[in-house]
């Protein structure tokens, strides 16, 4: 953060480059210097949201942001070796893996590198479920997005065929997969809805049902990190099926409703382990993953791991701007805006 730069006015700003990925945004912030400290990636994600969350409201919320923004938020690594270290952020807190910023971080990591003169292709990310590793294709075209391929920490199925009673829609059958975060996994026909002809409102309303009553009936135990041990949100998808060859469809409820525009890397890394936990797809296949922008990624295994798999997911992004956002002092919004569920909480 520096000072505006306004003549008479007392002001802070925030540099970021805005991006997108699949249509899903992402606001990248350097806050290297920032003085986010912690030993571990996990103690600097908790440091930014006790010491510095009023920046992360300031980038995400109204009026600078959006309910649906996304961020990632730049540290110094733990540990020297790696490329860069990175604080997902979204409009109610922090997640601990994102693939669409995995993406786009990699395209920004490897520009980066060539306007300093230097041509490097792979990164290590260090993320707050771990090391995840970037491979950036250019294109022969040097103005032309580069593919962006990372394989991300072991995804493993935390459970398959559970079921849960849900208001308003009996009893849901779903999977809980990890790919980074965990997700309830399942087809809108376990919801009685048909995936293609329901409406959105309607899908993203029975995802939110879902998740709160897993969220206050089930526990997710991660089996190394109690911080990754929690219900991150749902993928709701065309078909439990997953086949080598296919397109298929994710729709992500994540956070605290918040609705991804990509396919989401975390959730296509989830589903993967599920299909192969269900010996559906074994180590040479390979799939395509739209969300509800259209827009795919490529997904595929990379390797079978230890209760799990290495999950591979590639695709593209693209620069949309480069902002100082400005925070003036006497701003009431200047740490952002969040609307009330109705008129009266303003009196409360």
């Amino acid at each position: 953060m520096t000072g505006s730069g306004i003549p008479g006015h007392k002001a802070q700003s925030v540099e970021v480059i805005d991006m997108h990925t699949a249509g899903e945004p992402v606001r990248i912030f350097d806050a290297t210097k920032l003085g986010v400290d912690g030993t571990t990636i996990l103690q600097k994600r908790r440091t930014m949201g006790e010491q510095f969350d009023h920046l992360r409201r300031a980038m995400m919320l109204e009026p600078r942001g959006h309910a649906d923004m996304y961020g990632a938020i730049l540290v110094p690594p733990s540990d020297p070796t790696y490329d860069a270290a990175v604080l997902f952020t979204h409009n109610s807190g922090y997640s601990t893996m994102c693939g669409h910023a995995t993406v786009a971080l990699g395209r920004f990591l490897y520009d980066r590198a060539r306007l300093q003169n230097r041509l490097q292709t792979s990164f290590i990310l260090e993320c707050p479920c771990g090391p995840v590793s970037i491979d950036v294709s250019p294109e022969p075209d040097p103005s032309a997005a580069p593919l962006v391929r990372f394989e991300s920490v072991e995804s493993f199925a935390l459970s398959l065929d559970d079921s849960i009673s849900v208001d308003g829609l009996g009893t849901v059958s779903f999977d809980i997969g990890y790919g980074g975060a965990f997700y309830a996994i399942l087809s809108g026909s376990q919801l009685g809805l048909d995936f293609h002809e329901t409406p959105l409102e309607q899908l993203v309303e029975a995802c939110g049902k879902l998740v709160t009553t897993l969220r206050a009936n089930r526990s997710f135990t991660h089996p190394e990190e109690p911080d990754l041990s929690f219900l991150y949100g749902a993928i709701l998808i065309d078909s439990n099926v997953l086949s080598s060859g296919k397109f298929t469809h994710n729709l992500c409820w994540f956070g605290e409703g918040q609705i991804d525009r990509s396919p989401t890397g975390s959730g296509v890394s989830a589903r993967l382990a599920v299909a192969h936990a269900r010996s559906q797809i074994t180590e040479s296949d390979e799939m395509q993953f739209a969300g509800i922008s259209g827009q795919a990624f490529t997904g595929s295994v990379a390797r079978p791991s230890g209760t799990g798999i290495i999950a591979a997911v590639s695709g593209r992004a693209y620069y949309m701007a480069r902002s100082e956002l400005i925070l003036e002092a006497n701003d009431p919004f200047a740490h952002g805006l969040t609307l009330p569920a109705r008129f009266g909480d303003f009196q409360a």
